[in-house]
């Protein structure tokens, strides 16, 4: 059964191959969100994948790439990354994202 509550406490932090950490909150089959935390200078490193994708700025301000074009943005702000489109991150200070995927990603359950 897929839980439908989590409690962050309760969740464990993993490192990313890219030095930031991760940890995920809830997912279903359906849907998954993932909660990542950078240091100042932390990269997302460019990439793609099929799932779209939602992302909150939890607290930061994050230097954003989306299909080649870029914006800052700062705690309060979002963005969406269609299926597909090239997109990474540059943390301007330290920062956390909350991200939102659709259909969930298997390869961050692993």
């Amino acid at each position: 059964m897929t839980d439908i509550f989590s409690h962050a406490d309760e969740k464990t932090w993993t490192p990313t191959p890219d030095g930031n950490r991760r940890r995920v909150l809830v997912h279903t089959d359906e849907l998954m969100m993932v909660e990542f935390a950078f240091d100042k200078g932390g990269v997302g490193a460019l990439h793609s994948h099929p799932h779209v994708q939602a992302s909150y700025v939890a607290e930061g301000r994050f230097e954003v790439t989306i299909d080649g074009r870029s914006e800052i943005l700062e705690a309060g702000s979002s963005f969406i990354v269609p299926s597909n489109l090239v997109h990474g991150v540059t943390a301007l200070e330290p920062g956390r994202l909350v991200d939102s995927f659709t259909p969930y990603r298997a390869d961050l359950l692993a």
